[in-house]
């Protein structure tokens, strides 16, 4: 538990002063719990963590570090996704945290790929002013990762960022503890949540004004009964499985730049589907490589500060999830991504899984679960492995209506 009395308690009203300042509980501290403990200390409220486990173990640390807006469709999803990417970098700025705009490039190496992407950026143009069309010649001026050989061209986007995942969920709570007063209490498991009562192993933590349940995909861990009814039947949440590897750093100097992604992308992510040369593309996928859709397949690569290349990844769905990874799995994502980049080094030096949870199919204009359990007390999970791109835009527009702003 970090020292409560961190920070001059004055500094908690920075960037918004409380008219009515709240005890808040957090349950949960991945990056949506984080999130909206960012966003209530900085109101001016006194804001309590809780996690079961000794640091953040979800799908907070098992992911590219992509914050992503590319992916999400205009609209709603879009702005969440610009507004949690203004906040990235606020928190870069404050905190020391990395979030570096480094952009992104969809690599085209086959014309169905090269033609949705044309029609992509043909009809986003005023969503999307900063995406464009590359020729093979500024892909390789961008990034010495893509594979030029038959490739065709690209589409830019330089609204993503690439974060550590692993680093900000090990820093952000020391220093929202020191700047914003936030207190922590990690390896404490809640086993009940009412009238603003947390109850841990030990008897109550406390009573709250206030009480958000962030607990990623294990609602029956962090959100007992609450959690079970509020996404029971129809609104219960697909769980998903993706395998994700980490490779060897390259020789010192050399970097990837943006963020490489490739054709099967475009059939994973919502922004691309619109597109009417899309399903050209997906019936060419399933007839083709049937494979990649068995497993939900599709490539991208992101690098780290340290030099580390993240890649991935696949797509398991519910009853298809088992504890044991796949290494045919892994094979197919060594394979398609070999075909869209070229990097120097292809030796592994970790591989794991992480799950997540995503809308139920019987809401999918949800942009996350989110559920009033109890007066008072609010579930927030299933971003759909989007929770770096969307977790700050959310639990902003979450404290803007319990503050009465929306």
């Amino acid at each position: 538990m970090l020292p409560p009395d961190a920070a001059d308690p004055r500094d908690r009203s920075h960037g918004f002063p409380a008219e009515n300042p709240q005890r808040v509980a957090v349950i949960g501290a991945g990056i949506v719990g984080l999130a909206h403990a960012w966003a209530g200390a900085r109101r001016g409220h006194t804001v309590f963590v809780f996690d079961r486990d000794s640091r953040a173990q979800g799908a907070s640390v098992r992911n590219f570090g992509m914050v992503w807006p590319i992916g999400q469709p205009a609209g709603e999803r879009l702005d969440l996704a610009l507004e949690s990417r203004a906040r990235w970098l606020a928190l870069a700025e404050e905190a020391g945290i990395r979030a570096t705009p480094c952009g992104s490039i969809h690599l085209a190496h086959l014309p169905d790929e090269l033609a949705v992407l044309e029609e992509f950026t043909a009809r986003e143009r005023r969503e999307r002013p900063e995406c464009r069309m590359l020729s093979v010649e500024e892909v390789r001026s961008l990034t010495p990762g893509a594979n030029v050989s038959g490739l065709l061209g690209g589409l830019w986007s330089g609204t993503e960022l690439g974060v550590d995942p692993r680093a900000t969920l090990r820093t952000l709570p020391a220093w929202l503890a020191a700047r914003h007063g936030v207190r922590f209490t990690f390896g404490t498991p809640i086993l009940s949540v009412h009238g603003g009562e947390v109850v841990g192993p030990r008897g109550t933590l406390g009573r709250f004004d206030r009480v958000i349940v962030c607990p990623g995909a294990d609602l029956a861990h962090l959100a007992p009964g609450h959690a079970d009814r509020a996404t029971a039947g129809p609104d219960a949440p697909r769980r998903c499985k993706l395998q994700m590897l980490k490779l060897r750093a390259p020789p010192v100097g050399w970097r990837l730049g943006p963020h490489l992604a490739g054709g099967l992308t475009l059939r994973h992510y919502a922004s691309f589907a619109r597109c009417p040369a899309l399903p050209r593309l997906r019936d060419r996928i399933a007839r083709e490589t049937p494979e990649l859709d068995r497993f939900g397949i599709h490539v991208m690569a992101s690098q780290l500060e340290g030099g580390e290349i993240i890649i991935g990844d696949s797509h398991e769905y519910d009853e298809a999830i088992e504890p044991f990874d796949r290494e045919e799995i892994d094979a197919l994502i060594l394979r398609e991504l070999g075909r869209i980049v070229a990097l120097p080094d292809w030796t592994i030096v970790e591989r794991w899984h992480g799950i997540y949870l995503s809308v139920p199919s019987s809401r999918p204009e949800e942009v996350a679960i989110e559920r009033c359990l109890e007066p008072g007390v609010h579930l927030c999970t299933g971003t759909g492995g989007a929770g770096m791109t969307l977790a700050f835009g959310i639990a902003e527009r979450a404290w803007r209506h319990w503050s009465g702003a929306s």
